[in-house]
């Protein structure tokens, strides 16, 4: 009887605890990541190859609207979505007229990049660089064009 009772008790617990053991779910983004750069390249009266070029091959091309290409970027953590965005390029006579839809946020290190404030260099600074940074005894150098020389 207690075999009974204990082999019943661990079936229970068994199955139980398979409830909570659940497989890796991958993080997949899938489709066409468009950035803001890539958006801003974009212009008015371009042919479908340019903008193949610029923002890459589209998703979706519907065979009822070609006038239309849709960029869709999905992305998916632990099997749940947390990012959708939809993008369009609207063509007439194969020239773009207009896109409207959502881009990724550039990453961080970029815009810190961007919003960096830089002095402008003067143009005698243009042509000269160190030789050696780490030897203090090191001597500038400066850098010429060989225009002069049939280069």
């Amino acid at each position: 009887m207690l075999t009974v009772i204990l082999s019943s008790g661990l079936l229970m617990t068994g199955c139980s605890v398979v409830n909570f053991i659940t497989p890796y779910k991958l993080d997949i983004p899938q489709g066409n990541e468009l950035t803001a750069d890539q958006v801003e390249n974009l212009k008015v009266g371009m042919t479908p190859a340019q903008v193949r070029f610029v923002l890459g091959t589209p998703l979706l091309v519907d065979p009822f609207h070609q006038n239309r290409w849709e960029y869709v970027y999905r992305d998916q953590k632990a099997g749940t979505v947390k990012a959708q965005k939809r993008f369009t390029v609207f063509f007439e006579n194969n020239l773009v007229t207009s896109w409207q839809g959502d881009v990724l946020p550039e990453p961080a290190a970029r815009t810190a990049l961007k919003n960096r404030a830089s002095a402008p260099a003067a143009a005698d600074d243009l042509m000269r660089m160190k030789a050696d940074p780490a030897n203090p005894g090191s001597k500038d150098i400066e850098v010429k064009p060989l225009i002069d020389k049939g280069f």
